[in-house]
């Protein structure tokens, strides 16, 4: 039969024989290669085997915690913060309608005891401490105590509430400072009233809490801070109601130093 070779065909060229060594040194080393694989793939398989019990724990303990968390936020968290918000509901109104009218230390106990079948804010405080309404709630307790002059409490609810707001968080601190001056300890005034200043720069709050900070700070015997603090709001807050006759406290300040 006749043969014939195809366009392009090239013969393979015959190996040297020193070509053919390398060849299976190559291919020796390929297969050690794949064998030491091959043991690590199986000491992987046997740590599985021995530990899967370990593993299977540790991932089901993952699993649980995962879980757990998600249904807690679903099931529990925001079912409560929602009930919160509803207790929360009256409470505030009788808040609002003693800052806005008349029988204010009759509302402000309604709203600190409760009624009409709902909590007070002390209850709402206290029941759902881990909810945003919860947490205001502390706010109007103590905002509410010291409008009925129960300063302890006022301090006591005041500093449990948590806030980055930058009108509420001063207020806060600055209702303190006000309640330590009722209670006659100025130091501690002083000291919450400077932490309402440093809590937040703004047109409302920063300038009344630097004013009350400098008359107590003057009353201590201060007078070097009472100054800074008096020339800060002339400097700073021209067109703050405290902004008036600051001259005068200046002077005042500047004669006893």
């Amino acid at each position: 039969m006749a043969t014939y070779k195809k366009r392009g065909y090239k013969a393979k060229p015959v190996k040297e024989k020193g070509e053919s060594i390398d060849a299976l040194e190559q291919e020796s080393t390929t297969a050690e290669v794949f064998n030491t694989l091959d043991d690590g793939a199986n000491k992987a398989e046997d740590f599985v085997a021995k530990n899967q019990k370990g593993i299977f724990v540790i991932i089901g303990l993952a699993a649980v915690i995962v879980l757990g968390y998600l249904g807690y936020n679903k099931f529990v968290a925001e079912p409560k913060a929602e009930e919160a918000m509803n207790e929360m509901y009256t409470a505030q109104k009788y808040f609002d309608q003693a800052v806005n009218g008349t029988s204010k230390d009759s509302l402000y106990t309604l709203a600190l005891n409760g009624g009409e079948g709902k909590y007070g804010l002390v209850d709402i405080a206290n029941e759902y401490g881990g909810t945003p309404a919860g947490n205001l709630a502390n706010y109007y307790a103590g905002m509410a105590y010291l409008n009925t002059k129960d300063y302890t409490n006022a301090v006591q609810f005041l500093s449990d509430f948590k806030t980055d707001d930058a009108v509420l968080g001063p207020i806060a601190k600055g209702g303190i400072g006000d309640a330590f001056v009722q209670l006659n300890q100025p130091e501690d005034a002083l000291g919450y009233y400077e932490q309402a200043i440093n809590a937040s720069t703004n047109d409302y709050t920063t300038p009344m809490y630097l004013f009350k900070a400098a008359n107590v700070a003057q009353n201590l015997g201060q007078s070097n801070k009472a100054l800074e603090y008096y020339k800060r709001i002339k400097t700073e807050f021209s067109n703050a109601d405290q902004a008036k006759n600051i001259d005068v406290f200046i002077g005042r300040a500047e004669s006893k130093n």
